[in-house]
């Protein structure tokens, strides 16, 4: 059995790990409420960008990013992860999807491009025989705003255009609330206007009239929607990420606490069984000497 000196250096230790997970959980849900109230409000802005641009699709069915490049045989992924780790299984859950959307695109023969933003996926992705990894860049985590994840979308479909790729799809885990986060294959490009919902509605209202032109308006409006959806999965992928470990923090938190009482209960017993040890000695002592 530990003595007293053991239990109190273990005491002292739970303590100090209890302050830092505290501490933890607090900048994360500091974290989550400022990136929270922002997704919360990106979703209606996307969700009618998506039916403004989707409207527009099903009165021009020549732009380019509706096409379906040489049966889709190359595929490119965006895999979402996190820089940092203890959020709980916020970057496996995101790996296993990859790994089986991955050997899903391998059974249909498709050639398959894997690129990761954030430094828990890289080593686990990188690692995946039979794809070419494209490597990570873990540094739009640190400065997550529009612009720099717009420069993003735009080389993506620079390439898309010049079809280095006929497929591009974004894994990210999509955030529910603090305690939930769905990891989601979402396609990235090319628009598929026949697996949408409202596709029947859509194209019974197909009488517009465009001004300047059409052409000058899809020209405006997809670019601005590809942007706009590409920011959403990060942004939701960030919530995820301080939802996932404002959960873990808060669950170590209490753990600490539970090993705390239940240590400082053991030193209370030792110690009160050293106390009764001691007086019972000093009573046998003072019998003897009477």
């Amino acid at each position: 059995m530990a003595n007293l000196k053991e239990i109190r250096n273990r005491i002292a230790s739970v303590t100090s790990t209890r302050q830092i997970t505290s501490a933890m959980k607090m900048v994360s849900a500091a974290k989550l409420r400022k990136s929270q109230s922002a997704i919360i409000q990106l979703r209606p802005y996307v969700k009618m960008m998506s039916e403004i641009t989707l409207r527009l699709l099903h009165t021009d069915r020549d732009v380019p990013f509706l096409r379906s490049n040489k049966g889709e045989e190359k595929i490119l992924l965006l895999v979402l992860t996190s820089n940092k780790g203890l959020c709980s299984v916020f970057n496996s859950s995101i790996v296993k999807l990859a790994k089986k959307r991955i050997n899903e695109c391998s059974k249909e023969g498709k050639k398959i491009f894997v690129k990761s933003f954030g430094k828990r996926g890289d080593s686990s992705l990188k690692a995946i025989e039979g794809i070419e990894y494209l490597g990570s860049d873990d540094g739009i985590w640190d400065s997550l705003n529009f612009d720099n994840v717009s420069s993003i979308a735009e080389e993506l479909v620079r390439e898309y255009q010049t079809e280095s790729y006929d497929r591009i799809e974004i894994i990210y885990n999509q955030f529910k609330n603090a305690a939930v986060q769905e990891p989601v294959v979402q396609t990235f490009l090319p628009f598929n206007l026949e697996s949408n919902s409202h596709q029947k509605e859509l194209k019974a209202e197909n009488n517009y009239i465009f001004e300047p032109n059409k052409e000058r308006i899809l020209q405006s409006v997809i670019p601005l929607y590809l942007n706009t959806l590409l920011y959403k999965c990060f942004l939701d992928s960030f919530t995820s990420e301080h939802g996932a470990r404002m959960s873990s923090m808060n669950k170590a938190t209490d753990n600490a606490q539970e090993l705390l009482n239940d240590l400082t209960l053991t030193y209370n017993k030792l110690r009160q069984a050293g106390i009764t040890n001691e007086i019972i000695e000093i009573c046998g002592g003072a019998n003897a000497l009477s």
